[in-house]
């Protein structure tokens, strides 16, 4: 499909810009391996050079583009007690916003590729794991974050896939409930 895109002004943070929401967008669609710098850049309607120019690779882009969505923190943000409430409570009831869902399908498509799957490991223990294991503390600390971890991102999957969980108001109360408890458990120790 022929896309006719306008001459760009040069502005070379704006162009920068372009380049990585464009990227966002393709990431989201299409596989590590199956995108091209190119393909980006035609989007945009600026030379494939520039990626180098700002980015410094395909992989240095991609990198940009996993830095750019939300990366848990949130999820350390408030009183250490109520972690299991505050979180279950989140996952339960509050819809994923268009950034969140955008950043798990850049992840999800980045499965099938060695190089990104790297890429998102690396990005992943330095911008979550390791400061959610420091947060979590103590004993078992890694152990605990990524057990807490993976219960959220699977009920957080769980809920995307099938459309929200199904379930009446009383199901879903109990259902938070548990969540948060077992939640709170596993970061208390």
């Amino acid at each position: 499909m022929f896309r006719h895109v306008a001459p760009r002004p040069r502005n070379s943070g704006a162009t920068r810009a372009a380049i990585l929401d464009a990227a966002r967008e393709r990431f989201a669609r299409e596989s590590y391996d199956a995108v091209g710098t190119r393909d980006i850049c035609r989007d945009v309607g600026v030379d494939a050079a520039l990626v180098p120019r700002y980015f410094g690779s395909k992989a240095e882009l991609f990198t940009a583009v996993l830095d750019s969505y939300e990366n848990g923190a949130e999820l350390m943000a408030g009183d250490r007690s109520t972690f299991g409430r505050r979180v279950a409570h989140e996952v339960i009831y509050e819809a994923m916003n268009e950034s969140k869902l955008r950043g798990l399908l850049v992840l999800l498509r980045s499965v099938g590729s060695i190089k990104a799957m790297e890429l998102v490991q690396r990005t992943g223990n330095e911008r979550f794991f390791n400061p959610f294991a420091e947060w979590v503390g103590g004993r078992d600390a890694a152990v605990r974050a990524r057990l807490a971890a993976a219960f959220v991102m699977g009920m957080v999957v769980s809920r995307e896939i099938t459309g929200g969980f199904g379930l009446k108001p009383a199901e879903c109360k109990r259902m938070c409930d548990r969540m948060a408890t077992i939640l709170q458990d596993i970061v208390d120790g």
